[in-house]
């Protein structure tokens, strides 16, 4: 056999085993340092069925984000708003627009118009709107400046670590909880007011964010 097969050919097997694994460990690697919210959700874009431009109806017409996500300070859920709500406008503005023939069709059916779904959590995280919000955590600090998309997009990755920053630090991110939908408003005295504030906001308001598994896996 040693006249068939070169002698360097006997350590061959033991390099396949050393390059299996180095590759094993590479790809394996590349998926945990890639395949997170950060890189597969964050500007996720997706198209609607109705082109809502929320620059428009918030940025310029001024229209509260709970005008159309009504219970999202007494519920779980922000929820979508439901045809009869854009009808409430739109019966009697651009009636005739082939645009917004989805929302005409779901407001004469009882069926909903199909929006995708943009922001979105794993099944076995637990998160609650209403806590956040009544708590001065505004729309902003998840979804972005929502009121200046044309197309709403993805903004933060919604990732367990990125919650803990913000769980770890609660006073860098609430406010007035009148001001939660203003998503321009910034703190007038800067990083530093903004800190004072919510350490005051942190200690009367009893915010003690969790930060064990249990406080969001349940």
């Amino acid at each position: 056999m040693s006249k068939v097969f070169p002698k360097w050919s006997n350590a061959l097997p033991l390099k396949i085993i050393v390059f299996l694994f180095i590759l094993a460990a590479a790809v394996v690697s590349g998926v945990t340092y890639y395949a997170t919210p950060s890189y597969t959700r964050v500007g996720y874009q997706p198209a609607q069925p109705v082109p809502y431009d929320h620059s428009f109806h918030v940025g310029e017409l001024g229209l509260d984000c709970r005008y159309c996500h009504s219970k999202v300070e007494e519920s779980g859920h922000a929820n979508i708003p439901a045809a009869s709500t854009c009808m409430s406008c739109h019966s009697q503005i651009k009636t005739d627009s082939e645009l917004l023939e989805p929302v005409r069709a779901s407001f004469a059916s009882g069926d909903p118009v199909p929006w995708v779904r943009v922001h979105e959590t794993p099944d076995y995280v637990y998160f609650n709107h209403s806590v956040h919000v009544n708590r001065g955590v505004s729309c902003v600090e998840c979804h972005g400046k929502v009121n200046e998309m044309e197309v709403v997009t993805h903004d933060q990755s919604l990732s367990m670590g990125w919650c803990l920053d913000c769980h770890r630090n609660p006073e860098e991110h609430i406010r007035p909880v009148d001001l939660v939908t203003n998503l321009d408003w910034v703190h007038p005295g800067g990083k530093k007011g903004q800190i004072e504030d919510g350490l005051k906001f942190v200690e009367e308001w009893n915010i003690n964010p969790p930060q064990s598994c249990s406080g969001c896996h349940r």
